[in-house]
């Protein structure tokens, strides 16, 4: 079986910088632990980067969410923690939207079984990406591990959550969060 993990943006703007929030930093000891569950199993692990450049604020985006972050080249860009020390050789996606048109094509490329998802934040770039994982592997188990992502609002964490059950992707450990 042909399996891969995909971190999303698990970046420190999303964890402790511009858009950070409680609770973000503890999933770093749960994402290291599943990249190193990964690599022990010889499968594949890649990592997306939400990337803007200085030109944020005339974005869709920008203009929507007037929040500059995850900034190129900038500390807030960078992975986070013990994931970033695990990830140093990673494959990575920027995507300087909340889904990776890359790793679509990635994905349809790989002939994958299972794809599993960890990362920030559930509602809106692991969700993004979880759907395109659907769309590219549609007989493959896609996972999203629910103690392994989160959101700024909880509320909006559960209703992720539920729509990522409704269009068949497993939520696994949903009571651990």
């Amino acid at each position: 079986m042909r399996k891969l993990l995909i971190v999303v943006d698990y970046q420190k703007d999303f964890v402790d910088g511009a858009l950070g929030f409680a609770g973000a930093e503890a999933l770093d000891a749960v994402i290291a632990a599943k990249i190193r569950e990964y690599r022990a199993d010889g499968a594949d692990i890649v990592v997306t980067l939400d990337t803007h450049g200085e030109d944020y604020d005339n974005t869709q985006e920008g203009r929507k969410l007037p929040v500059p972050h995850c900034l190129r080249g900038t500390e807030g860009w960078r992975l986070y923690g013990e994931t970033a020390a695990l990830c140093e050789d990673c494959r990575a996606f920027e995507k300087p939207t909340f889904g990776s048109a890359q790793l679509f094509d990635y994905l349809r490329e790989g002939d994958f079984d299972q794809v599993e998802l960890c990362g920030l934040v559930s509602n809106i770039c692991v969700l993004s990406n979880a759907v395109l994982a659907k769309a590219a592997l549609p007989e493959a188990e896609i996972i999203v591990d629910a103690a392994a992502t989160a959101a700024a609002d909880p509320d909006m964490n559960k209703k992720a959550l539920d729509v990522l059950e409704g269009v068949q992707i497993t939520v696994i450990n949903r009571n651990a969060n």
